[in-house]
């Protein structure tokens, strides 16, 4: 069983994936060698959801303020970083630098736990964005402060929709491998193809996950006020955020609970009315099972889901990399795991 040691855990979507063993819409995800051994997570409440669905207690703490000695040992470092702005140093080379926001460092973080401790492999994720960051320069310069940290790194922008999510989700991983190891993970392929077609991709549908009408409480409905005002604006909804069920769903956000009709976040419209989804809703979308316990505030609980890594992706991620780890051990048998270049 491999250790991981979990920073920016979020309500566990990342760790969920790794574990596996669960299922989703009548899919069964095998169980994984992978066992997470330490999590971070600065939001308390958050930090709650996580803990009823893991038997561990996360470091509710600024990751700023928790020392490498702290964290255990672990093989698998994990960490959804927060994505933030860069700036670029004009040196020659140039060099990876943080504009006046003190989320940035949080990046650095993650490289300097890795620097310390100098598990196996790593795994990061973030948003599309961070490729053109800086028209596209921060990116590269991201790329070698993990592999400065001793490590051969590979990334590949994925949509969760390829690979069982029913929602267009595109997120960026990077994978890192310790140099000493000597092995070559490639990223999964799209797993969700039409039977005998090279290309007409099958995804799964909103409709799929939602739940019936009469199963909706009405607060979740909006209000006919909120729906007159939408009609008066000279426009249609911003950005055609009403969903279409037959279609996976467009990205879910950690600002759900706030939503309006001329928000970014998708809404639903059925029989001519509009509402937004469930806690419960979004957590399918998410892709993660039902068997997922939701406790704090529904605020909270659309804060943690709108931020998670997808179960059933990280989960297609996280077996390419066993394979990977098992051909370590099978070609080193002693005691390669913990052993530092």
């Amino acid at each position: 069983m491999y250790k991981v040691a979990s920073l920016f855990s979020g309500c566990g979507g990342g760790d969920l994936g790794l574990k596996g063993g669960f299922e989703f819409l009548g899919e069964q995800y095998e169980s994984l060698p992978f066992e997470t051994v330490f999590a971070n997570e600065i939001d308390a409440k958050i930090a709650e959801i996580f803990e009823e669905n893991f038997n561990i207690t996360p470091d509710v703490n600024d990751i700023r303020n928790v020392h490498e000695d702290d964290i255990p040992e672990h093989d698998i470092l994990v960490g959804g970083f927060p994505c933030v702005s860069f700036s670029i140093v004009a040196q020659n080379p140039k060099r990876l630098g943080i504009k006046n926001d003190e989320t940035g460092k949080l990046f650095f973080e993650m490289v300097r736990v890795l620097k310390k401790k100098q598990p196996m492999a790593f795994i990061a994720e973030n948003v599309k964005g961070l490729l053109s960051a800086n028209k596209g320069e921060a990116f590269p310069l991201i790329v070698q402060e993990f592999e400065g940290a001793g490590y051969t790194v590979k990334y590949r922008l994925l949509n969760a929709a390829e690979y069982g999510v029913p929602q267009n989700r595109y997120r960026v991983f990077i994978v890192g491998i310790r140099n000493d190891l000597n092995v070559n993970f490639e990223f999964p392929e799209p797993n969700y193809f039409e039977e005998g077609s090279l290309f007409d991709k099958s995804f799964i549908p909103l409709k799929n996950i939602i739940f019936p009408e009469n199963q909706i409480e009405e607060k979740y409905y909006f209000s006919e006020k909120a729906v007159e005002g939408m009609l008066k604006a000279k426009k249609d909804m911003n950005k055609g955020r009403a969903q279409d069920i037959t279609k996976p769903c467009n990205t879910v956000g950690a600002h759900l609970a706030k939503v309006s009709l001329n928000s970014t976040d998708p809404v639903l419209k059925l029989n001519g009315r509009y509402r937004r989804f469930t806690p419960r809703e979004v957590a399918r979308i998410q892709s993660f099972p039902d068997s997922f316990k939701l406790v704090r505030a529904e605020g909270t609980q659309y804060k943690a889901l709108g931020n998670a890594i997808p179960p059933v992706l990280m989960w297609n991620v996280g077996r390419k990399l066993a394979d990977v780890l098992i051909e370590v051990e099978t070609k080193n048998p002693k005691n390669t795991k913990l052993q530092l270049i």
